[in-house]
């Protein structure tokens, strides 16, 4: 028997080997990024459910006020959100370029943008009465989310400062501070809310307002807590990032905005698709909401598990792309769903065998009973294990195609699969075919895996049409 290997054999293996090793590089490097970041976002909503559970402790009424002021802000937020996020794939793919330059001015315009952001946001919530009035809300409740909204606009700038450091500390594979400073602003924030709204230790009792000062301290937190980690880090000083900081950068700027801007617009489709299919549920009964409530907000926390996941895939993509090694952009793309595909289904298991210990958090002991809100929850629980394997799917995806800049594909396919498929399902199944709860609730499940589906295609096409030279936007 013939023993020799050809040369063409030989380098063969070596790039099969070669391939293994970067493929298993890769796994760790998104794991490692990946779990510090899942932390950090937990942390973020462990801020609002704080808020809204102490909010609840000064009565209903105030809780009433107060989910009014932040159903306000809300979409002020995510849209500010998204735009600012795009921080971390233009910081990314000029880090896998070498190019310095690029990576200070990502930062300096992402804290341009804040600032800019912040002034016409913080208009409309000073103005937030009145809009209030507009919508039809009771004059009282209107009154008291004034207050609230006037101290927590003062927040807007420093949050989306938090925004551009975190995305930029992403993109730099900086994820443990960050995960630090969030757990942080939880510590601050419950102390705060104790202290200013309930009026402990000699301070006056702020109630709401005292809720959005609160806000602000823990805003303010968030950015020192993230520009001390820079500081001390020293392979930080060679960006220069602060150097002429008020020298205008308009092209990156404008770059910025026009990659962050259907980021943003993708975030408020998903968002407000679920509100939409609560809203559909209180024209079947107030059980039906309170249960899709509890269901949706457990789904809501799970979703951090691939949101940090998917931030990571996004950054590892970016920074490849950037360098032009597109094996390794494919690399990072299945590192990424397969961790997601671990996670999902771990949560899937928790969903199935915990999901009335889970519903009954969020009821009182004595609602815990066979039947009614608990009930109904319970069995929702069920599909919501499938239904955010496809929610987390279609992160990935979405991830994937802003790692490398296909930010409007992204937001078209979550117009088009959370409303073209999912809000007219919901109606269609919910009041045409009169199925009711179990109609929207589907309609609901048809537009995520519409989501994931066309997700996973669109990233597949994106990734592969970066090898071949194409680009997508």
């Amino acid at each position: 028997m013939d023993t020799r290997v050809s040369n063409t054999d030989q380098k063969s293996v070596g790039r099969s080997v070669r391939s293994g090793s970067a493929w298993r590089a890769e796994l760790r490097a998104t794991v490692r990024l990946a779990v510090p970041l899942v932390g950090s976002f937990v942390g973020a909503v462990a801020l609002t459910t704080t808020d809204v559970i102490m909010m609840g402790w000064l009565g209903p009424e105030a809780l009433a006020a107060g989910s009014l002021g932040y159903n306000l802000i809300f979409p002020l937020y995510l849209l500010g959100l998204g735009i600012i996020l795009a921080v971390a794939p233009l910081t990314a793919q000029a880090l896998g370029a070498g190019d310095e330059a690029g990576v200070r001015r990502s930062l300096r315009q992402g804290l341009w943008m804040g600032l800019v952001l912040a002034v016409p946001f913080g208009l409309v919530l000073w103005e937030g009465r009145g809009i209030l009035l507009l919508f039809g809300q009771k004059p009282e409740l209107a009154e008291q989310a004034e207050g609230y909204l006037r101290a927590v606009l003062w927040g807007l700038a420093p949050i989306f400062w938090y925004t551009a450091l975190r995305s930029f500390l992403t993109a730099l594979a900086r994820a443990r501070a960050i995960l630090i400073v969030s757990l942080l602003g939880v510590v601050v924030n419950a102390a705060g809310n104790y202290v200013l709204m309930f009026g402990k230790f000699g301070f006056p009792r702020l109630e709401l307002v005292g809720a959005g000062i609160s806000t602000v301290i823990v805003d303010v937190v968030l950015v020192l807590g993230l520009l001390v980690s820079l500081v001390r880090q020293p392979e930080f000083a060679r960006y220069r990032l602060f150097e002429r900081f008020w020298r205008p950068d308009w092209p990156r700027f404008l770059a910025l905005f026009r990659l962050g801007l259907p980021i943003g617009f993708g975030i408020i489709a998903g968002a407000f698709f679920f509100s939409a299919a609560i809203f559909l549920m209180g024209k079947i009964g107030t059980d039906a909401v309170a249960a899709t409530t509890i269901v949706i907000q457990c789904m809501a926390v799970a979703f951090m598990a691939p949101l940090g996941i998917g931030h990571a895939t996004m950054v590892r993509i970016g920074y490849h792309a950037g360098a032009g090694r597109a094996e390794s952009v494919m690399h990072a793309a299945l590192a990424g769903y397969l961790v997601a595909l671990v996670a999902l289904l771990a949560i899937a298991v928790v969903f199935l065998a915990n999901g009335a210990w889970l519903v009954s958090l969020y009821l009182k002991p004595e609602d815990v009973v066979e039947g009614g809100v608990a009930g109904l929850a319970a069995g929702l629980m069920v599909s919501a294990a499938l239904f955010q394997v496809f929610d987390g799917l279609q992160m990935m995806g979405v991830s994937i195609l802003r790692g490398l800049h296909a930010m409007r594909t992204a937001m078209w396919l979550a117009f088009f699969s959370f409303w073209g498929v999912g809000f007219a399902s919901c109606l269609i199944l919910g009041f045409g075919f009169d199925f009711g709860m179990k109609g929207v609730w589907w309609g609901v499940g048809l537009g995520l895996l519409s989501a994931a589906v066309l997700a996973g295609v669109m990233a597949w096409r994106a990734v592969v049409g970066f090898a071949h030279g194409r680009r997508y936007r």
